[in-house]
């Protein structure tokens, strides 16, 4: 799953900060000189520079004299670097916020939000464009029982509607059985589908309920594989859950993922 903005950032900037402290405790003990390379028959030469003494040869006894330079050189960018860095990141940090644009919008008093177009739509009023075209499932057989959620909503499982239940206790908003394409098998219908609010794209759930019967198992690996085959990834785009005959659906499990995924 993408991260916000802002935690990118945050993350960037750790990454900074311990490397440009690393690099400044590596130079403290650096020695004088920079690293200069010539050419003699063909062969690379190294020499020590100062401003004091200019370019002293360095011997091929004292190749680790060069080695050292080398790594000061280095180490002398990445503080530059880093040291610009995070002066730009922290400026950027003290001023932007994820989600600003909608939050703008939302703070509006609800008359002025009646008279305002926003610049972009807000996350409910994208998610209830996407709502409002309800997904050509795949349909029930006749002799399929009648499972359906607190909300309505016909399932094929008792474990799929527990699940689809505590979304709808929560204010999660999705579709069910929602047609998707992949290459190259075609259509497959994913249990549930969901809009990202931090990216705004479709986030895929599917959950495995009978991964002790062989030839069920052998179907749901190909299905991911196939997910994968076609960049939707687990951890990012793909959620899963697995369920076995001798247990019940993981409510623990299902709220933790959701709470870090879609909430």
């Amino acid at each position: 799953m993408k991260e916000k903005l802002s935690e990118e950032l945050s993350e960037n900037l750790r990454k900074l900060k311990y490397a440009n402290q690393k690099v400044k405790k590596e130079l403290v003990s650096a020695p004088e000189g920079s690293l200069r390379l010539g050419k003699s028959m063909g062969k690379t030469q190294y020499f020590r520079y100062t401003r004091e003494e200019g370019k002293q040869y360095i011997s091929k006894d004292n190749q680790e004299l060069a080695q050292i330079l080398a790594q000061k050189d280095y180490d002398e960018k990445i503080l530059r670097y880093t040291e610009k860095s995070i002066k730009c990141i922290e400026k950027l940090l003290e001023e932007y916020e994820d989600n600003k644009l909608e939050k703008i919008f939302l703070a509006e008093h609800p008359m002025r939000q009646t008279l305002i177009t926003p610049v972009e739509p807000t996350y409910n009023q994208r998610i209830e464009k996407w709502l409002a075209a309800p997904p050509a499932g795949k349909g029930f057989s006749e002799e399929a029982p009648i499972i359906t959620t607190n909300k309505g909503v016909r399932v094929r499982s008792k474990s799929e509607k527990i699940i689809a239940d505590y979304f709808e206790s929560v204010g999660i908003r999705y579709k069910y059985e929602c047609p998707l394409f992949l290459k190259p098998y075609g259509v497959i219908y994913p249990d549930f589908t969901f809009i990202s609010k931090n990216t705004g794209e479709e986030i895929y759930w599917e959950h495995e309920g009978m991964m002790d019967n062989p030839e069920y198992s052998k179907s749901a690996i190909q299905k991911i594989e196939l997910y994968e085959k076609n960049g939707i990834l687990p951890g990012e785009n793909l959620i899963l859950t697995f369920e076995y005959s001798t247990s019940s659906v993981n409510m623990s499990l299902v709220k933790m993922l959701a709470e870090r995924y879609l909430l």
